[in-house]
């Protein structure tokens, strides 16, 4: 009874007193630079935030005797009294015990002795957690309850080396999805390494923006190459490709008919899912224009039209509509894409932007539920020149593999909404390039020269690779992008002559009569020939083009910042899939090339990473301290 009275005390004297909004720069005393996804929280109440990409936090807090928390993983913890301070700007002090160093200690009731390992890989796995650490306790890491493992992803298997004499194309379609790095950071700012099946690597990479060039030819997309040696294996080259689509002002985009589509089921009922989802919408309604017109339909038991189609300057009505939705029930995801369907093809603008935005977390449980059958629903109704867009949100019962498939087969966008900031980039920033697409069904295919190639391999594209039959099929789907996107895709490529441990021969041929190739030591002669097929957005026929690349490499020092940053992505998440082909690779030297490949970042994602990188090494010795105590 005193904790219920204390309850309702604390909730009055939060509620009953003028609050006061405190904001403030949080930078990290090593380097100067701003920390990125830091925990600010009131002490003692449930409530905080997190630092945006240039270390900034905003909190309305309660007047009189609050003292704020601010953690991140790798510094010490520090608290602050406000007072009646309105600005708070806090420099954290780097730990002194790594992760790696801090122990835990937990009774283990079925063999009663002590367990030992670590604060990331133990905590709330086992009952009655003591954590200390080796030198002192303030140093002691303690980090979030882990992620439930009931979200869902689809099972990846590395691309492998391939015999470029017995199969010299390689065919996959383009992917401007990002929803993999904001989930990846999610995982990492909550103290865990994500599952290997959660890491793309290919929306990792591509989750940044790249300095590349535009068409000049009138097309819709521009190609760019890069070459230089794999910084995991030097031996090994290392080619970069990149697209870049045309941009569109704003104010030339053509007129958008959107629908809404909310999962406002139960399990849609907390802070970082429909609240969230609320403020992100709100933000891309201020986006839009008179000539652009929204409708809001919700789904949970069942599904219903919140709000009929309204013009973009209705600023006000189309907010009320979204702040007044509330969740609560199961969830018919089937019956509500169906319905929003229906009202996008009622209010279809031709030659305009048509496409639903479906924010949910993916947990569809009534109705048209399983993977196919949301697969075929989408395949039949994308046809009517209607796109879906996917925004993620959420954590513990996150459906990812949900998700991306209705995104691959809507010829839509698949983000991840983990915070407000990212709301932001996802809809405000890059608002033309995530509603807006100028080319589609975008394929590539490369054709190797055996007498320069022995092997190669791209990094990521899985779920993405096409037969080689498929690049010529103007049916065949493949994936889009939109105003101003950037792609880029890397190959590691094994050159002729070099001895490797990824060339296992096999038995000659008794049928057929296969040619060797003579490794060809020119270097003005041809490596490759990159061919890129895309289709007009309102087209069903494709264009082609293509570029040629030569054995003419450059010093992995003298790339541009892009290939060092980029590489460096991709490093990173070979890294974290712990991957068989990861080689060479390693944390510090992703690092560093990060931080060589910085640029301006004017935006901070690319520090951002930085920080993720290093927090992810650092959970990684934790990571491999508990299964060395696990095993003994």
């Amino acid at each position: 009874m005193k904790k219920l009275l204390l309850l309702i005390m604390l909730f009055a004297g939060f509620t009953g007193k003028a609050n006061q909004i405190v904001t403030g720069t949080v930078t990290g005393a090593d380097d100067k630079k701003p920390i990125v996804g830091l925990a600010v929280a009131i002490k003692g109440i449930p409530i905080g935030t997190l630092t945006d990409a240039k270390g900034h936090y905003k909190l309305n807090i309660p007047n009189g005797g609050v003292t704020l928390k601010f953690s991140f993983v790798g510094y010490q913890t520090q608290e602050v009294k406000v007072d009646q301070r309105t600005r708070i700007d806090v420099i954290m002090q780097p730990s002194q015990t790594s992760l790696n160093e801090v122990v835990v200690l937990a009774y283990n009731a079925k063999n009663k002795k002590n367990a030992v390992g670590s604060v990331a890989s133990l905590n709330g796995r086992v009952a009655g957690l003591r954590v200390s650490a080796q030198a002192d306790k303030s140093h002691a890491y303690y980090a979030p309850a882990p992620i439930q493992s009931s979200e869902s992803y689809k099972g990846i298997t590395d691309n492998a080396f391939t015999n470029a004499a017995s199969t010299p194309l390689s065919t996959f379609s383009v992917d401007v999805d990002a929803a993999s790095y904001s989930n990846v950071r999610r995982f990492i700012n909550n103290g865990q390494l994500p599952p290997a099946d959660a890491v793309r690597i290919e929306e990792m990479i591509n989750y940044f923006n790249y300095n590349l060039a535009g068409p000049t030819d009138g097309g819709p997309v521009a190609i760019h190459t890069e070459l230089s040696s794999a910084p995991w294996n030097t031996s090994h080259r290392l080619l970069r490709i990149g697209l870049k689509a045309k941009t569109i002002p704003t104010n030339n985009l053509p007129a958008s008919n959107l629908v809404f589509l909310i999962d406002v089921s139960g399990s849609m009922d907390s802070p970082n899912k429909l609240p969230l989802v609320q403020s992100s919408l709100k933000m891309l309604v201020d986006q839009l224009r008179p000539q652009d017109k929204v409708a809001l339909v919700v789904y949970a038991g069942a599904a219903g039209v919140v709000l009929p189609s309204t013009p973009g300057d209705k600023k006000e009505t189309i907010k009320n509509a979204i702040d007044n939705l509330s969740a609560g029930g199961s969830t018919a995801g089937g019956e509500g894409i169906k319905l929003a369907y229906k009202i996008a093809a009622e209010n279809f603008v031709k030659t305009g932007n048509n496409r639903i935005i479906l924010a949910t977390d993916g947990d569809f449980n009534v109705g048209a539920s399983s993977d196919d059958d949301m697969e075929k629903l989408i395949e039949r109704k994308r046809e009517s020149g209607v796109f879906l867009s996917v925004l993620g949100y959420g954590m513990g019962n996150y459906k990812d593999s949900k998700m991306e498939t209705l995104a691959d087969k809507g010829n839509g966008n698949y983000a991840y909404i983990d915070n407000i900031t990212e709301a932001r980039k996802t809809l405000v920033t890059e608002f033309g390039g995530t509603l807006f697409t100028v080319a589609k069904d975008v394929k590539l295919q490369i054709e190797f020269n055996p007498a320069k190639v022995q092997a190669y391999r791209l990094l990521g594209y899985e779920n993405r690779i096409l037969n080689k039959e498929d690049f010529n099929n103007d049916k065949k789907d493949a994936g889009d992008m939109g105003s101003g996107h950037t792609v880029t895709a890397f190959y590691e490529i094994v050159p002729a002559r070099i001895k490797d441990d990824y060339m296992v021969s096999v038995d000659p041929l008794k049928y057929q009569k296969v040619k060797e190739s003579k490794a060809d030591l020119n270097p003005s002669a041809e490596m490759m020939t990159i061919k890129f097929r895309y289709k007009e957005p309102v087209s069903s026929v494709s264009k082609l083009s293509q570029a040629i690349v030569y054995d003419k490499p450059v010093g992995f020092n003298s790339t541009s910042v892009d290939f060092k940053f980029a590489s460096a992505v991709a490093e990173v998440g070979m890294l974290l899939r712990d991957s068989k082909f990861k080689q060479k690779a390693s944390y510090a030297h992703a690092i560093a090339a990060a931080r060589a490949g910085k640029g301006e970042d004017t935006e901070g994602y690319r520090a951002e990473f930085i920080r993720l990188a290093e927090s992810a090494r650092l959970l990684s010795k934790s990571a491999a301290l508990a299964k060395v105590n696990e095993e003994e």
